[in-house]
This record gives structure tokens, C-alpha cells and sequence, in this order.
């Protein structure tokens, strides 16, 4: 699986891993890797990522400025507020500064379990995810639909003692979960099965910026999708934070979350990276 075929409608058969894999239907996953500089996606990905950045020409510096949001919030939850667990659902295919190479810099023993749908993500994950030896990456196959399954999980409770403060990481994946599939109730059900002290990372896509823009002219690429996406606002964002407490700065622009000022700050086509992000800790 490579984009080095120019585009071509198929994957030559030696290029699809798995029976289960579709190449013929856009992963979000997939798109992802594709607007982030990856190798892992097929033409339909492509396409689908292509037609994104025509309706949002700042698509792929927002997607660079969302990743590089996660990076920030988890070398916060490791170096300051003293996080040692990390269940990153919604993961995506491993790039540069994944969430255990960051944690693990600041706290050697830090153990994270990630979890993804995408059998392609499951492949690589496996087998590029290796850390400290100190501590314990993991990676199963599950659906956040299915909150119960990724709790009960076996390889899941063997990286996570759930009597000792968690990070749940939902980065660029509720937007996936349509009003339908009950985003709200799913995200509690995460939240109530980790302690006091625990920590909720989320981000999401919005359209509060993109006022040229009509809302099914953006999400229209991910129609023919394995997910539909669905853009919310500040409030509907806010409201998946329900009942625990924001940290600094809040819910804000990812761009604007505790920005690194001794990095590169990479200029953005239209000033927005279209993505709201916030951390909060369970009192």
C-alpha cells in the first residue's frame, strides 16, 4: 500500500494486507496518514483527502496543527500533572511523536494501550510500537462504539490498572461518531470507568470557523466513507468535558493550546485550523 502509483483507481493485490480491508472505501484513519506527509492509504484515501483540501486549501496544516496539539497535551499530562497511564482510543496509524514516545520521554514507565478499528492501523501499530522498556505499549483492534468491549479487554486491563489515574485520549475521533451512535453517552461511559485524577484529552473538528464554507460541502468527502464526519461547536464540544475541570487555557483553537513558541509556527490558509481542543481532569 504506497501512493507512489500515481493515483491509480486499485491497490495491485500485493498491496492490501488483510481480506478485511477495503481499499475501495476512504478510512478516516487512512486520510489521515494521507494529509499527514504517510505512506499508508490507498487512491480512495487519497481522493477523499484531495477533495477536502479543495473545499479547506488549510486542511492539511490543521490536520499538522491538531497532531501536533496531542504531543503538547500529553507532554503535560506526563511531565506536569504526573499521568503514568494513557488509553489512547481512536489512535490512527503510527507517525512521528505518538503518544508513548512523548509520555515516555517525560516518564519512562509510562504504559499506554491504543485502540483502533482500522485493521491496517493494527498491523503497523504492532509493529512500530515499541517503547521504553520501563514501560508497556499495547494495541487492540476495537470500536469506541463499543466502549464496554475496550474497557474489558484483557490486553487493555493488563496496561491499565483503572483503581489509578488514566488519560483518556479521544484526538480527532468523535467527529466520526454521528448524533445517532450517542457521542455523549459513549464518552461517559469512558469517563465514569476511570478515577479521581484522570484525565479527558479531546479534540474535534468544528465548522464555527468556516463561514464560506456550507457544512455539507466539507463533510462530503467522508460520505462514501467507513465514518461520516460530523463538525460540532464550542458548545456541543464543550459538553463532552461535562462534569469535570478544564485545564488552562480551556477549550480553545488547537493552535492556541499552550502553544510551543520555541517551535516552528506553521502558517495555516485562512488562520483556522478548524479544531477545538481541551483536556480536563475528573475531580
Amino acid at each position: 500500500m504506497t501512493h507512489s502509483d500515481g493515483g491509480a483507481d486499485s491497490p495491485a493485490p500485493e498491496e492490501v494486507p488483510s481480506p478485511r480491508i477495503n481499499p475501495y472505501i476512504p478510512h478516516p484513519a487512512r486520510i489521515y496518514d494521507y494529509l499527514l506527509g504517510g505512506k499508508d492509504h490507498f487512491a480512495s484515501d487519497r481522493k477523499a483527502a484531495e477533495a477536502l483540501i479543495e473545499v479547506s486549501p488549510g486542511t492539511r496544516e490543521g490536520v499538522r496543527a491538531h497532531r501536533a496539539f496531542l504531543g503538547r497535551a500529553v507532554g503535560y499530562l506526563a511531565a506536569e500533572a504526573g499521568i503514568t497511564q494513557f488509553l489512547d482510543i481512536g489512535t490512527g496509524i503510527p507517525t512521528q511523536d505518538n503518544t508513548h514516545t512523548i509520555a515516555q520521554k517525560a516518564v519512562p514507565e509510562a504504559r499506554v494501550a491504543y485502540v483502533d478499528n482500522d485493521p491496517i492501523v493494527l498491523v503497523h501499530g504492532r509493529a512500530l510500537l515499541t517503547g521504553d522498556p520501563a514501560g508497556l505499549t499495547d494495541m487492540i483492534e476495537a470500536d469506541l462504539r463499543q466502549p464496554e468491549k475496550i474497557l474489558a479487554d484483557p490486553a487493555v486491563r493488563r496496561v491499565i490498572d483503572f483503581t489509578r489515574p488514566v488519560a483518556v485520549i479521544l484526538a480527532g475521533v468523535m467527529h466520526f461518531i454521528t448524533d445517532e451512535e450517542d457521542p455523549y453517552g459513549l464518552v461517559e461511559q469512558l469517563k465514569a470507568a476511570v478515577p479521581s485524577g484522570s484525565h479527558l484529552l479531546l479534540s474535534h473538528i468544528t465548522l464555527d470557523f468556516a463561514d464560506q464554507v456550507r457544512r455539507e460541502d466539507f463533510t462530503k468527502p467522508y460520505d462514501n466513507s467507513t465514518a461520516p464526519m460530523v463538525p460540532r461547536t464550542y458548545d456541543e464540544t464543550l459538553r463532552f468535558f461535562e462534569g469535570w475541570d478544564l485545564v488552562e487555557p480551556g477549550l480553545v483553537e488547537v493552535v492556541t493550546w499552550r502553544p510551543d513558541l520555541t517551535e516552528y509556527q506553521e502558517q495555516i490558509p485562512g488562520g483556522h485550523a478548524w479544531a477545538y481542543g481541551g483536556l480536563a481532569v475528573k475531580p
